[in-house]
């Protein structure tokens, strides 16, 4: 019985079964995408049983639609050509040869593309890279000894200069090599083409670095803050300028100047009054912090507010920073609102080594000198008649500029507070002609005082200082301190001790150690010795708060905090009885009287 030629086996389409019997690669590759071909399976689905990529399956499947069987066997090679062969095909004209072999001896970095770029630049045929390095392993020996040109530094004419790289880049050079070849950077090399392009051979000289159209720091934006600032006809351009930095814009103060000119003249605004004298010296010109504290009280004569005659400036500066310790708005000029402000600086600052003002009853009495006294503060005074020794009538007169324009605008007693709020806070923070020749960067008051306080004294000699010239009060057993015809409530864990009692303006403080306990807002009547009002109770957190818990809720009992009194009736003295003996009308015989 014959052999067969092929064993017989079962028909499959498992690509498992089927793939060990595949002998040829194009076979292979037909059994792959026949199933695409012939039933319309998707290459995705093919690639998953096949482990063929996808992309593969459907780029012979598209290549076996278009060329057929043929697209299953591989392209034969082109025959060899000799390389000798090539180049003779090639047939380059000897001064092109010649020009390659002397462009790499030039520059040996330029690549062989760059080459055949400079090549095609000057005889219009480019050879490929491969000639070109047969050309310089067999080509001729260069012709030149030097370099064209010197390095971009040693030219010295700048038009040369830059004609060197318009010449080299017009020769086929790139950027990259022009740079590398002159030792000069690339972003030289873009703007001399760049130039030369806008502006041809006229951009070869050189021109100013200024620019055309510079940015310049006077906006639209900085003109129209210095045009709101400038309705105050007291500001003049330096606070102006300290006004601008404030809110980030710098601007000079000639500059401020020139832009306040412009305004006045286009709007018509007020001019400030002239005036100022020669500077004398200054006998308490301090040369450490807190060596002189200067006070003084200005009156605000400009302001309308209705019903009220005059309302006073108490100040308090530090004389070295030039800083504003405290001060406050008031209707009074009595020593209770100057120590208000005092105790006000001494507890945020400490104490200071000397307090200077002028002769006014205020600052000399007795209990002024008294509080210095214990507190270890040497009290001076200027020369009558000679204000300029006090610093602080440099700083109102810096007010006046800065604040009096507010302050006649303000037509309630809380716009008068708010415009002295915000004229003491820009003064402390915006620049001072005093600090501007400083290096350590600090230009403002605020930022030279810093952190430094004065001698720190204990605190209850503070509070027993002040407590000897302000009022005080015993709180009673429910903790209520009464004061005129009001019962004030303080605090009923310490019932039985003694309370100090602060009065500025129109707010009253009970306080106790370090710790206010309670404010209220109160009203006098028009003799300013009694009360009339007593409101807006104001209860503070601190430690003296009692341990025992309350008998009610809250909430269950209504609690007044302030409660009213009679006002203490006077009893008149009753005078002392007079005996009147009443003589006898008739006598005995013997002169003795009638029983």
């Amino acid at each position: 019985m014959p052999t067969r030629r092929y064993q017989r086996r079962e028909p499959t389409h498992e690509w498992s079964e089927l793939r060990p019997l595949l002998k040829d690669p194009a076979q292979i590759q037909y059994e792959i995408i026949r199933p695409v071909i012939l039933f319309g399976q998707t290459p995705t689905e093919r690639a998953t049983e096949t482990g063929m990529p996808r992309s593969t399956i459907y780029y012979r499947a598209n290549l076996f639609d278009q060329a057929g069987m043929a697209s299953l066997f591989p392209v034969p090679p082109p025959p060899k050509v000799p390389e000798q062969k090539k180049l003779d095909q090639r047939s380059l004209p000897p001064n092109v040869r010649q020009a390659i072999v002397d462009i790499h001896a030039e520059h040996p970095a330029l690549s062989l593309r760059e080459i055949a770029a400079i090549c095609y630049a000057r005889f219009g045929r480019r050879p490929s890279p491969r000639t070109i390095k047969l050309v310089l392993a067999t080509g001729p020996k260069p012709t030149l000894s030097h370099r064209r040109y010197p390095h971009y530094a040693e030219i010295p004419d700048p038009v040369q200069r830059r004609r060197a790289i318009l010449t080299l880049h017009f020769e086929g050079w790139n950027k990259k090599s022009i740079a590398e070849y002159l030792d000069v950077s690339r972003q030289t090399v873009y703007t001399v083409l760049k130039r030369f392009a806008e502006e041809q051979f006229a951009g070869l000289a050189d021109k100013s670095s200024a620019p055309h159209h510079p940015t310049r720091k006077v906006t639209l934006s900085a003109m129209n803050e210095v045009k709101k600032l400038a309705e105050n006809p007291e500001v003049g351009a330096y606070r102006i300028s300290a006004a601008l930095e404030q809110m980030g814009i710098k601007l000079s103060r000639a500059t401020c100047g020139r832009i306040l000119a412009l305004n006045r003249d286009l709007y018509h605004l007020q001019m400030p009054r002239k005036g100022g004298r020669p500077k004398a010296a200054m006998p308490y010109r301090a040369v450490r912090r807190h060596m002189f504290w200067s006070v003084d009280i200005r009156y605000l004569d400009m302001h309308r507010l209705p019903g009220v005659e005059m309302v006073y400036c108490i100040s308090i500066l530090e004389n070295f920073s030039r800083a504003v310790l405290s001060s406050a708005i008031s209707l009074r000029q009595d020593t209770e609102a100057f120590f208000a402000v005092l105790y006000k600086a001494i507890r945020a600052y400490g104490v200071p080594e000397s307090l200077l003002s002028d002769n006014g009853s205020v600052f000399t009495s007795h209990a002024t000198r008294h509080l210095c006294e214990q507190l270890g503060i040497e009290k001076r005074e200027i020369k009558k008649g000679k204000p300029y020794q006090n610093y602080i009538e440099s700083m109102f007169n810096v007010q006046r500029r800065m604040a009096d324009w507010s302050f006649e605008k303000a037509h309630m007693w809380e716009d008068l507070l708010a415009a002295h709020e915000k004229w003491m806070r820009d003064y402390n923070f915006q620049k001072h002609m005093a600090h501007e020749k400083r290096e350590d960067g600090c230009h403002s008051p605020a930022s030279v005082l810093g952190w430094v306080k004065g001698m720190q004294s204990e605190p209850d000699l503070i509070y027993r200082v002040f407590e000897a010239v302000c009022e005080t009060r015993m709180l009673t057993k429910a903790g209520y301190a009464k004061f005129r015809n009001f019962l004030l409530y303080g605090e009923q864990g310490l019932a039985g001790k003694k309370t100090l009692i602060n009065i500025f303006q129109d707010v009253l403080t009970l306080e106790y150690g370090e710790h206010p306990l309670s404010g209220y807002s109160i009203e006098w009547q028009p003799d300013d010795k009694h009360l009339l009002r007593v409101g807006n109770p104001r209860l503070y957190d601190h430690p003296y708060h009692s341990p025992q818990m309350s008998l009610w809720e809250p909430g269950e009992v209504e609690w007044f905090v302030i409660l009213r009194t009679d006002p203490p009736v006077r009893r008149r003295r009753r005078k002392g009885r007079v005996v009147v003996i009443q003589p006898p009308l008739f006598l005995d015989s013997d002169g003795t009287q009638d029983r």
